[in-house]
């Protein structure tokens, strides 16, 4: 039996879990999707192949699971910044800076490489289900600055590519306020009523 390290039998495997998502992460991140197989992710975390079964049924799994992780630390992080903010300008900036500190922090590593990989046509539909849900809240601040009824797809393409630039920036070691004060200058010059 190997040795365990947590207070319970349900911390442990939760640690063990969490071992292995974070492994797959990495493989995923620095070889691509296809690397993510048992043997490599179970190596990558020191566990034995056969561990790797007692969590996940198949390497597809695992992809399923990341990509739900994926999201859910952005989505908190958003959710928490955007708490109490009514006015969309205050929004969009929120939203802005949160992106970019998470940015900062590898947290779009996973998501990025996941919407570059080939997936099974389930698991990228769920990407993009999730990557709509997240930008849901940039979405609605959009339309009540522009007056637009749903900001048009172009504007909203506009101010996304603006916001993965920005964050692009960020990965290669750029100062995430410095940043987002400028993109947010740039986004709030743009952004006016269109009527």
């Amino acid at each position: 039996m190997p040795k365990i390290n947590a207070a319970t039998v349900a911390e442990h495997r939760a640690q063990q879990r969490a071992a292995l998502i974070q492994a797959a992460v990495d493989v995923l991140v620095e070889q691509g999707a296809a690397a993510v197989t048992p043997a490599a992710v179970g190596a990558r975390a020191g566990l034995a192949r056969s561990s790797f079964y007692q969590y996940f049924p198949s390497a597809a799994a695992l992809l399923a699971a990341i990509v739900e992780e994926a999201f859910t630390a952005a989505d908190t992080a958003t959710t928490q910044a955007l708490d109490g903010l009514d006015d969309p300008r205050a929004r969009l900036d929120a939203f802005v800076r949160t992106e970019l500190h998470l940015a900062a922090q590898g947290a779009h590593r996973p998501a990025k490489a996941l919407l570059q990989a080939d997936l099974p046509p389930e698991c990228l539909a769920r990407v993009h289900e999730l990557h709509h849900r997240h930008y849901t809240p940039l979405q609605a601040a959009i339309t009540a600055l522009t007056g637009e009824a749903d900001a048009s797809e172009l504007t909203a393409r506009l101010v996304g590519g603006t916001v993965q630039a920005a964050m692009t920036a960020v990965e290669h070691g750029a100062d995430p306020d410095r940043v987002a004060d400028r993109a947010l200058a740039l986004l709030h010059h743009g952004l006016t009523p269109t009527a």
